[in-house]
């Protein structure tokens, strides 16, 4: 009976197109769409990705199809093309696993031009539904306009987790998930009405990441994956202004170290190994069975060292979780040894790949334009610039899907002010990635007229708007000044 449903459907939405356009020309050159979905990978879950035809004209057919049918049609003397969620789902389901095309035909001048076809894939990998990211303003002085939202890939339906007009203007510094889930994660506030609250075991506590004689709390943080430790990066942070040149803000940390929280004791663990004067120990990253703790090491710097001199190299360290003890530090990457410095290192689900971010120097790698991703393959050591995804500006935050065949990064590609979210698909059969797409917006000309950066994106299995009372637990707890 499905059958014939999905059939009647496929008639039903091919008898109601209007009437194709007669080219009066073709051309081999393929039109210019923006954002640009062409040669893209999508997840079979993924919403419609509405686009802008960026071609001058006076009116604009479009034609969505595979293999003789026809999913969508639109004429217009508008170049804006939004695709409606039914006829999307229609071509989804259909298309899953194969190649759909894009037809494009722009009048200029009263003629009909016909563009090459734009092919694009509907993979049968659905992506996590569920985006967490920051947006704030891209410079320093509105820092107190800044909040944390859950976006639905499967919509366009935004919702806000926690904003700083609620929060006292504080600023909300880190948010982070067990393996892709909801149910046990970390949001923290910096200022004196801040704190980490934690949720987990179906429990919201907020506790304080920093002891007595810490001149840092808890700053970067990374989820063991049994969900009882988060390691933690303790970091003293300063920015930095210059009147000319490519970077006008610089950030560097001057002292960082590593920590690590017991949730169930709210003890901290660390190692002079791992915590003192000589080094500086950032961007913590658990291995897939949470016996490898890996981070970026930098040595120690004073006021006058040149932040271009500040390189930090992969490392890793052992954790017995049992004995909450540490073995020795252990370099991965020397990029020192290459003038390059590593930031956000990640693990894949499966344990075979570690992705990172690659700059110059230092470790705030959104503010440097030759920042790129690199992929490390842990089985046989091999590292390589990931040029498949990267671009002439900023590749930097990086996250794996739960499944580890998606990833979502931060760019600053199309205008290389404002970071935004692109996800890729990824085979770990190969280790190649697909070509990256912007998250499909309901206006196609969004990220043209909005003005904030997306920061810190996370991708999750589970809304955490799914637990109402957690999600007000949560809220209640960071806008409490007790730490209990």
């Amino acid at each position: 009976m499905a059958r014939y449903i999905i059939l009647y459907t496929l008639l039903f939405l091919t008898a109601c197109q209007p009437g194709r356009v007669s080219p009066d020309r073709q051309t081999d050159t393929s039109p210019v769409l923006f954002p640009d979905y062409t040669d893209v990978t999508f997840p079979c879950n993924i919403v419609a990705p509405n686009f802008l035809i960026t071609e001058e004209g006076e009116a604009f057919y479009t034609e969505i199809g595979s293999e003789g049918q026809v999913f969508f049609s639109q004429k217009s003397r508008n170049a804006d093309v939004r695709i409606p969620a039914e006829k999307w789902k229609v071509l989804t389901t259909a298309t899953a696993g194969k190649e759909f095309y894009i037809r494009i035909c722009v009048r200029q001048e009263g003629k009909w031009i016909q563009y090459k076809d734009i092919r694009n894939t509907i993979s049968t990998e659905s992506v996590d539904p569920y985006l967490v990211y920051r947006l704030l303003y891209p410079g320093y002085e509105l820092w107190n306009e800044m909040g944390i939202y859950q976006r639905d890939l499967t919509s366009y339906e935004v919702t806000p987790i926690i904003e700083n007009k609620s929060a006292k203007s504080e600023c909300m510094n880190c948010h982070t998930f067990c393996r892709n889930n909801s149910e046990t994660m970390m949001l923290h506030i910096r200022g004196k009405a801040g704190g980490t609250v934690i949720s987990r075991n179906g429990n919201v506590e907020k506790v304080n990441i920093k002891k007595e004689g810490m001149n840092n709390g808890g700053t970067y943080a990374a989820w063991h994956p049994e969900g009882r430790y988060i390691a933690y990066s303790v970091n003293e942070i300063q920015q930095f202004f210059h009147s000319t040149g490519k970077k006008p803000i610089e950030v560097s940390d001057l002292e960082s170290d590593l920590i690590v929280w017991d949730c169930e004791t709210n003890q901290m663990i660390t190692d002079s190994l791992i915590y003192g004067p000589e080094w500086m120990e950032t961007f913590p990253a658990w291995s897939l069975d949470g016996k490898t703790l890996y981070f970026c090491r930098s040595k120690a710097i004073t006021q006058q060292t040149p932040l271009d001199s500040i390189y930090y190299d992969l490392y890793k360290i052992s954790f017995d979780a049992q004995n909450r003890v540490f073995g020795k530090p252990e370099c991965v990457y020397n990029a020192s040894a290459l003038h390059k410095s590593i930031s956000f290192p990640r693990v894949s689900p499966d344990g075979n790949y570690l992705m990172f971010t690659c700059s110059d120097y230092g470790n705030f790698s959104i503010w440097h334009p030759e920042s790129e991703l690199y992929l490390l393959n842990l089985q046989n050591g091999n590292i390589r610039n990931m040029q498949e995804v990267n671009s002439d500006n900023v590749e930097s935050f990086h996250t794996w899907s739960s499944t580890g065949k998606w990833f979502v990064f931060s760019s600053k590609r199309i205008d290389g002010f404002w970071a935004h979210p692109f996800i890729a698909f990824f085979d770990p059969k190969t280790g190649i990635a697909g070509k990256p797409f912007m998250v499909p917006q309901k206006d196609p000309e969004f990220y043209k007229t909005f003005t904030k950066t997306f920061n810190l994106p996370e991708l999750i299995i589970n809304p955490i708007t799914e637990n109402e009372h957690s999600l007000k637990l949560i809220r209640n707890k960071l806008l409490s000044s007790s730490p209990d």
